[in-house]
């Protein structure tokens, strides 16, 4: 098999476990991907679910996608949508956002199933103190097909010939995946990084085993075949590599390290703004 398995590392927050899969030591970033979070599944009980406080980012563009369950977001822009399955919400962070992300009340009521990827996409040098943007792309907007009992969604950029209306500042490739038993598919081989994520089930790549919740690291120029042997879930992610290295330091990403020190103090001073609707404050990590 041409290519590198890794095994995230497994954060609990409280009966909700969420698998980094990068920042690794074997892979910083992926493209222009230099964050990618597995969350779930989980169940929660009546009155339970997500909670993520309203939080700062900089440099970076947030990507979430769900195949179970629903998030509420917020942020400092003045926008209020809930994500469900299939959709995709890009929030462009650029000079400044905060935003929060919980699951709705009315999905408190029973019971809140929740199971997607979360990832945070670098900016590109010149666009890092771009303007802060929200974009909610609804599930039947997005490219979509079924291939040999394959069915492929295109999150952002480009993959098998198709281009989602996500806006990207790089060359960006991130699909999402339902493969049937049985299914083949050979990756698309158009990104120079690439990597493949499986949430759920068992599959091969090139007749070797992987791991379910692994991350693999795809040679580049190669062309493997992904087989399922069971019901998958998976996502494939890269793009272009990065045009330089990032610091990374709790939720800011920028190319220099005094910006993030800036970012510091400007959360510190309240000049990110506030979120209407939810007010709570979260101090700076001590580390």
């Amino acid at each position: 098999m041409t290519a590198t398995v890794i095994a995230p590392r497994v954060h609990d927050l409280g009966g909700f476990q969420v698998r980094r899969a990068v920042p690794t030591l074997q892979a910083r970033s992926v493209g222009p991907f230099v964050f990618v979070d597995h969350m779930g599944p989980a169940d929660f009980a009546a009155g339970q679910g997500v909670d993520v406080r309203p939080h700062p980012h900089i440099g970076l563009a947030t990507v979430t996608f769900l195949w179970d369950g629903a998030i509420g977001h917020r942020d400092t822009l003045g926008s209020d949508t809930i994500i469900r399955p299939g959709d995709v919400n890009w929030m462009t962070a650029g000079r400044g956002i905060a935003h929060s992300e919980r699951t709705p009340a009315l999905e408190r009521v029973d019971h809140a199933p929740l199971h997607g990827m979360q990832t945070w996409v670098a900016l590109p040098k010149p666009d890092e103190e771009t303007a802060p943007e929200f974009h909610h792309h609804a599930a039947d907007t997005l490219p979509h097909w079924e291939q040999h009992g394959a069915r492929l969604r295109v999150i952002a950029g480009r993959a098998w010939g198709h281009e989602s209306p996500v806006r990207v500042f790089a060359e960006t490739f991130n699909v999402a995946m339902d493969l049937q038993p049985e299914a083949e598919l050979a990756i698309d081989d158009s990104a120079v990084e690439r990597a493949l994520y499986i949430l759920e089930g068992e599959a091969q790549l090139d007749g070797a085993d992987i791991p379910a919740r692994h991350l693999v690291t795809l040679d580049r120029g190669t062309r493997p075949i992904l087989r399922a042997t069971t019901p998958i879930k998976a996502m494939l992610l890269g793009g272009e590599p990065l045009d330089g290295p990032r610091h990374l330091w709790w939720n800011f990403v920028s190319s220099s390290k005094e910006r993030i020190e800036q970012a510091k103090q400007d959360w510190l001073e309240g000049r990110f703004g506030t979120i209407t609707g939810d007010p709570e404050f979260i101090p700076l990590p001590d580390h």
